[in-house]
């Protein structure tokens, strides 16, 4: 992380010590799935449409934005490959480069050995947050099923994708949160976005295994799915109100990045990330769903927070003009207060205005095992930022914890604020 100044003003004693910071809480990790998970679980007679496995030799190249794919290239590079129906999908090194060196860090074909056991092995993830002064985490999916589950909702078969999704959901419960595991890995499960009776049925079955937070898209509409303008989603939110189920969305949980051209680099999509949590928190409110539904509560992963001050002004100021088209009895800074929160890794201006953000709406991430991730250094990137923003004791633990453990209820899995 860059080097950063303290706020002028600021004490810099009133930042505990880096020694001083309490254990971590990341809202943002992520897990690889087994490579076995469906071929044990699936019937006999549907494992070969299932997700599963297989190593090749191939080579990954890159045209107009996309990642290309040669399977089967005899001087090739090994491949952890995952077939599922139609679904092709090689394992890139950049799934989970933690502890990789930087200059190391591409996206060439991968298999599982390549990788850090902790990415997808319970025992060594907790070893793993021990070393990185994490308490507790919760985990996106990081291959196939992609950050919102769409990796089953793009597949012909709906009736195999229920059965698959709730497969990992049991997995993610049963398993990886259970055991040695249970709190210290917090269960975030997926809901079967093309049909919202059934993904309320889902948040109810899951929530009842112990399972309160759910992973949805930022803007379903780009999936190809009901927008929140239609109120098809609504069964849906009454089953997570009812559960006390938190809706979850990483960025790119849309299946797109912003971006400004076809032919713009990279680097204008990734200084753009934050657009989609912008957009998203548009569509909550002028659909009117916050409004319907007072208590249910969202959680944006990787978005950061420092835009979230404009963003309610500018939409504050269109509802005071009436001239957006949406009727709302209360100006939309009010449906989202207390109930929206944003998360960062490396967002000083976003600390800087805490105060405006609304200090108990900010969590962290470690972004494990994501080329972003601070891993192993996580507790000193936070120090950094923490000492930067001038941030006290009291500050810093709502941060690092105490704002997880109430935005998704963790004191039900023994976990303290």
């Amino acid at each position: 992380m860059r080097t950063t100044e303290t706020t002028p003003g600021a004490t810099p004693s009133a930042t505990p010590s880096e020694e001083d910071l309490p254990a971590i809480i990341s809202v943002d990790d992520h897990v690889l799935e087994p490579q076995d998970l469906w071929q044990r679980e699936l019937p006999p007679a549907r494992r070969d449409r299932g997700p599963r496995v297989v190593r090749e030799r191939v080579r990954l190249g890159f045209a107009g934005g996309r990642m290309s794919l040669e399977r089967d290239v005899p001087d090739g590079e090994w491949c952890d490959v995952w077939l599922y129906e139609d679904l092709v999908l090689p394992t890139g090194l950049l799934y989970a480069p933690a502890g990789i060196p930087a200059k190391e860090q591409a996206n060439v074909p991968a298999t599982y050995e390549q990788f850090r056991p902790g990415t997808y092995q319970q025992k060594a993830r907790l070893a793993d947050m021990d070393a990185n002064h994490v308490e507790a985490a919760m985990n996106y999916p990081n291959t196939f099923p992609r950050f919102a589950g769409q990796g089953f909702a793009e597949r012909p078969d709906k009736d195999l994708a229920l059965t698959c999704l709730r497969i990992y959901n049991d997995w993610m419960i049963d398993e990886w949160c259970g055991g040695d595991g249970r709190g210290r890995l917090v269960p975030l499960t997926l809901v079967p976005l093309w049909d919202p009776g059934l993904a309320a049925e889902e948040v109810r079955r899951c929530a009842a295994k112990g399972s309160h937070a759910i992973a949805f898209s930022e803007n379903p509409a780009k999936l190809g799915l009901p927008s929140l303008y239609t109120g098809d989603w609504d069964r849906l939110w009454a089953a997570c109100q009812e559960t006390e189920t938190v809706v979850s969305m990483h960025i790119g949980s849309s299946s797109s990045m912003p971006t400004t051209s076809a032919d713009a680099p990279l680097a204008v999509s990734m200084s753009l990330n934050a657009q989609n949590a912008q957009g998203s928190v548009c569509d909550w409110v002028f659909s009117r769903t916050l409004e319907r539904f007072p208590e249910i509560k969202l959680a944006y992963a990787e978005s950061q927070v420092g835009w979230m001050p404009f963003q309610l002004e500018r939409m504050d100021a269109v509802w005071r003009e009436d001239v957006g088209g949406v009727e709302l009895p209360e100006p939309p800074s009010t449906y989202v207060r207390g109930r929206v929160y944003g998360c960062i890794f490396d967002d000083l201006h976003g600390l800087r205005s805490r105060d405006e953000v609304g200090m108990d709406y900010i969590l962290f991430e470690t972004d494990y095992p994501h080329a972003n991730g601070t891993w192993p250094r996580s507790r000193a990137v936070a120090h950094e930022l923490c000492t930067a923003a001038g941030m006290d004791a009291d500050e810093c633990r709502r941060l690092l914890r105490g704002n997880a453990v109430a935005c998704y209820g963790l004191e039900r899995f023994g976990i303290a604020a």
